[in-house]
């Protein structure tokens, strides 16, 4: 019989609803029914495409017995962190606040108010590692809870104190937002890289996408060719190793050693969105056919692997297939021989690293590219039968859960990468993607988190959904020339500022808006990780609405107050300051800006040519907020390009314009 999570819009809950636990969701409900039980809530936060998180439903959630003693002795709360980052944010802060280390599946004991006292992550079903099972916790927690009452409360207490007190923000830093202190971000993190392998620290690995963004821009500004080398190294040693699908396109999450070679094998959209912005940035600057590849290789993924019916991405593609991992990816020397034969198999194990010995489990081998092959046909001809060939096998479930702030990732790279390569089904589909979001996410005024089979969900959108969703708008408006994606921008970053901005704290900002339900404390955390800060992306949506339409200088304020309050990470941690690093090169460039009216060669020069981060309109006189009172000069288009409020001369030619763009 199907537990209350048969009927959630999330996959990761529905995977759970055939569970002999009592599972709830996360609400008032659960709530109340711990405190009429007095017993304490048992609280388990994971995703769709979690392996670990699969692992401990088979062993402890699907078993008869184990779900007995939850049911007894708790009121059971199953999250999905993608829907709920609020409340993964807060657990999570409490886990590695208590233990020093977090991860999924999270698991934490909760009083009936929702404070935590005791928090983990996985338990194993048996005794192992020095771990107990998850039996002997819960009956540990039970005794503790029924027994010494007056220690949990105190650990309760400790812990939410704790939280508070580390949602209070960032200290003040230096303040300045300058080419010197961007410098210094750029050298400080240049110290920690893995000359050897690429990339930044050892195992695991994850690609540090929005760092790298920050490096190209710093490049573009400083043209260090060390800086490019930098990122050029990491690009090319992602690119080539297994954790990127040589056969398909697209990143796993993360490399499970430090050579980028063996992948935790799901894939998450905002990998790839972020990836794909990155890719065909640096392709665009470089003109590597590598960089190239990957980037239109991961469009193409995006496209038909994560684009949903409605014209949204869904969420990821999980590690496990019929339970194991990297059951779909792996290949043995004698199965590229029985679809290639023995001369092509022979071929492709080599050029692919597929050893007897195997690079993964039970001599099978991740796919790698360590060189290109000197044969391009033959080498196309492998692939493709490798990739038809593998289609065939078992394949890894998806989570189709459409989440916005990833959809704006998604937005955002493939409307850029369609202009830099000159692709248009990709700038349509980023704009029926933003259609979709606009008519299904958008409620009353306010943004949603996400939706499933078209129905939205009632979680309320946080704060880096509307950093991502502007930016995306602002991508398409440049894109297509189209200036009806404004009034949307316009009127979420306008909602943003009322609904999550610190009014008392100048350019700090919560995660959560001001009347979203009452939490623990209230999350707040301005630190790039796998993706950006929901502070970095606002900072980065108010920075390009600035350079369009600002009329009383509210975007470019609250912009630049936030780069100065996140100054400090800039100064003392830039490795986890990826995303700020990168806003921040466009704002110490002014954020430039370039209009050209007429279009034509000269705004296919603007595209090429402009560093990341600045604003490129194109059209006709007044289509654009930038190009308004911009007319042509002596009848042929026109580029004028500002810095801030500094613009040079008009220009008509290619030549002129690049020699603008290289003084800039």
């Amino acid at each position: 019989m199907a537990n209350l999570l048969a009927d959630s819009l999330s996959p990761y809950l529905r995977q759970h609803a055939g569970n002999p636990v009592d599972w709830h969701e996360w609400g008032e409900a659960a709530l109340a029914e711990a405190r009429e039980r007095d017993v304490p809530i048992l609280l388990s936060i994971g995703y769709a495409a979690c392996h670990w998180c699969h692992v401990m439903a088979h062993e402890s959630f699907e078993d008869e017995a184990t779900a007995a003693v939850m049911n007894e002795h708790f009121v059971c709360v199953k999250v999905d962190r993608e829907e709920r980052p609020d409340l993964d944010a807060i657990y999570m802060n409490a886990t590695v606040a208590t233990t020093g280390q977090g991860g999924w599946p999270m698991t934490c004991f909760l009083t009936p108010d929702g404070a935590p006292f005791y928090c983990g992550t996985y338990y194993p079903s048996t005794p192992r590692g020095g771990m107990p099972s998850f039996q002997q916790l819960l009956h540990a927690i039970t005794d503790t809870w029924h027994q010494r009452r007056d220690d949990v409360g105190k650990a309760a207490a400790a812990i939410v104190g704790e939280l508070q007190r580390s949602s209070g923000g960032l200290p003040p830093g230096a303040g300045r937002v300058d080419a010197a202190l961007l410098d210094a971000a750029v050298s400080a993190v240049a110290r920690d890289e893995d000359r050897e392998h690429g990339g930044f620290g050892g195992a695991p690995k994850f690609p540090p996408s929005n760092l790298l963004e920050g490096l190209l821009r710093g490049y573009e500004r400083t043209r260090r060719t060390d800086t490019l080398d930098l990122v050029s190294r990491t690009a090319e040693a992602m690119a080539r190793g297994g954790i990127y699908d040589q056969l398909g396109g697209g990143f796993a999450r993360y490399s499970v050693d430090a050579g980028w070679v063996v992948p935790h094998f799901e894939k998450m959209l905002y990998d790839n969105a972020l990836l794909l912005r990155f890719y065909a940035h640096l392709a665009r600057v470089t003109g590597a056919v590598l960089f190239r590849r990957v980037a239109e290789e991961t469009a193409t993924f995006l496209l038909r692997d994560l684009l949903t019916a409605e014209g949204g991405f869904a969420s990821a593609l999980d590690a496990d297939t019929d339970g194991i991992e990297g059951l779909t990816y792996a290949w043995a020397p004698a199965q590229l021989a029985e679809v290639l034969g023995p001369d092509d198999g022979a071929w492709a194990a080599h050029v692919f690293s597929v050893t007897r010995e195997g690079t993964f489990e039970a001599g099978t081998s991740v796919l790698q590219l360590r060189d290109d092959p000197d044969d391009a046909e033959r080498f196309a001809r492998v692939r493709e039968r490798l990739f038809l060939s593998r289609q065939t096998r078992p394949q890894p479930a998806r989570d189709d859960k459409v989440v916005t702030v990833w959809n704006g990732f998604a937005v955002t790279a493939l409307a850029e990468a369609g202009v830099a390569f000159g692709v248009t089904e990709w700038i349509e589909a980023a704009a029926t993607c933003a259609r979709t979001l606009l008519d299904r996410h958008l409620v009353d005024g306010r943004l949603r988190r996400a939706s499933l089979g078209g129905v939205v969900g009632e979680p309320a959108g946080v704060l880096e959904d509307y950093g991502a969703f502007v930016t995306a708008l602002v991508a398409l408006h440049q894109a297509t020339g189209d200036a009806s994606w404004l009034a949307p921008a316009r009127g979420l970053a306008d909602t943003a500022l009322a609904a999550f901005a610190d009014q008392e704290k100048s350019g700090s900002w919560f995660d959560t808006a001001h009347d979203a339900t009452t939490l623990v404390a209230r999350p707040r955390d301005p630190m790039d990780g796998a993706t950006p800060a929901g502070a970095s992306l606002i900072a980065e949506a108010l920075l390009s609405m600035s350079a369009l339409e600002d009329g009383d200088g509210r975007y470019a304020t609250a912009a630049h107050a936030s780069l100065a309050a996140a100054s400090i990470l800039l100064e003392r941690a830039p490795r986890s300051a990826g995303h700020w690093l990168t806003v921040a090169e466009a704002a110490v460039r002014g954020p430039l800006q370039i209009a050209v009216t007429g279009g034509g060669d000269l705004l296919r020069a603007a595209r090429h040519a402009a560093p990341g981060g600045a604003i490129v309109v194109g059209g006709d006189p007044g289509s654009s907020p930038l190009l308004v009172d911009r007319p042509l000069v002596d009848g042929v288009p026109t580029a004028y390009v500002c810095r801030g409020f500094v613009c040079d001369r008009p220009v008509t030619s290619v030549p002129d314009l690049l020699d603008v763009l290289a003084a800039s």
